[in-house]
């Protein structure tokens, strides 16, 4: 949700709790119970029936979660080929599962491709993911 909620602010300037439910898709009872959490462990500001602004603390966390957000989608988009849709969504769930260590060699192997250190076997990888089909590698003579 604190991910949310900066993007609203990015995009909208002022964060509305109708407009957090409508993006998460969710009550907006259940909307304010979350901001309720958020505000007594100091990551927002939220008054009844007003807008909600991220704390300090609040904007780091959501910055740091929006980062992996957009980290994983790049992978599984721009890596593994999966339409920026679904990756978005299996981002999402991912994105509260992966552990740190795993996150951060996922970061350093997109640093890898961003290189340009790959050799051969990603486009290799793209092809044989295009045709769905195995290939036989080529062997040096």
């Amino acid at each position: 949700m604190i991910e949310c909620i900066l993007v609203l602010k990015e995009t909208k300037g002022i964060v509305r709790v109708r407009d957090l439910s409508q993006l998460m898709n969710v009550k907006t009872s259940s909307t304010t119970s979350a901001l309720r959490f958020l505000s007594e462990n100091g990551y927002v500001v939220h008054e009844r029936y007003g807008d909600v602004q991220l704390t300090g603390q609040g904007k780091r966390q959501a910055k740091f979660i929006y980062k992996r957000h957009k980290t994983l989608i790049r992978f599984i988009n721009e890596i593994l080929g999966v339409d920026k849709k679904n990756a978005s969504q299996d981002a999402c769930k991912i994105e509260h599962a992966i552990g740190s260590h795993t996150f951060e060699k996922l970061s350093k192997f997109l640093k890898f491709i961003d290189e340009g250190r790959h050799t051969k076997w990603l486009s290799d990888f793209r092809q044989y993911c295009k045709n769905n089909q195995s290939f036989k590698r080529r062997t040096r003579g």
